[in-house]
């Protein structure tokens, strides 16, 4: 399933007349193109020591969210946003429309779409939405037991038999969920010091997109 494949370089080519996106396109055609995005913008921003966690797409709107091992900070943001700005200028994601493009960190709360993501997040609180069609319910929330390659482990009171295995294929999308006063997994303390309790505050850096002219 391609949404949870690690993040690969292609080329954006953007959507045709017939399918863009907002304007009676397929979903076909709209998976296509945010996969071609993602895979374009995570080569832009791994040069600056950053990994693309997320990309969304409305109708005015390009969102942005990148992360790294101890966050993100309002420069490195600041440096994203203008890497990923200029990118976008050659590979408009709304050929002849103005967008806003916001480049922001995961804050409190991050999406997990990748298996190293899961892994990353082991020993803390998910919320998963499963495909349609599956078995059980579609809604599940519980503490991430394990995860790797192939799918992750919830255990939690609600979950039948204490817990619940989901491969990646089963899951439409996935985030994990803010608890006050939780520590982070496995930084209870580092080199003699205590850790952080939380995640940074979400930083995020907002930028008009100039209109680009079309043939």
């Amino acid at each position: 399933m391609e949404a949870w494949a690690a993040a690969h370089a292609s080329a954006f080519t953007g959507p045709t007349s017939e399918g863009a996106p907002g304007r009676g396109g397929t979903r076909e055609v709209e998976d296509q193109v945010d996969d071609e995005l993602s895979g374009l913008l995570a080569s832009t921003v791994a040069p600056l020591g950053l990994e693309l966690l997320d990309i969304e797409r409305r109708s005015t709107l390009v969102r942005v969210v990148v992360d790294r091992v101890g966050g993100v900070d309002l420069e490195a943001i600041a440096v994203a946003t203008r890497a990923v700005s200029a990118v976008l200028d050659s590979h408009d994601p709304f050929p002849g429309q103005r967008y806003t493009l916001e480049v922001s960190s995961p804050g409190v709360e991050r999406p997990l779409r990748t298996p190293a993501h899961f892994e990353r997040a082991v020993g803390e609180k998910v919320s998963v939405r499963t495909v349609a069609g599956g078995k059980g319910e579609r809604r599940v929330t519980g503490r991430l037991q394990a995860a790797d390659a192939h799918g992750f482990v919830l255990e939690g009171e609600d979950l039948p038999g204490g817990e619940r295995r989901l491969s990646y294929d089963e899951v439409e999308r996935a985030r994990t969920v803010f608890e006050w006063g939780s520590t982070p997994p496995g930084s209870s303390r580092r080199n003699g010091q205590p850790a952080r309790s939380a995640r940074a505050p979400r930083a995020a850096a907002r930028k008009p997109a100039k209109k680009v002219a079309t043939p």
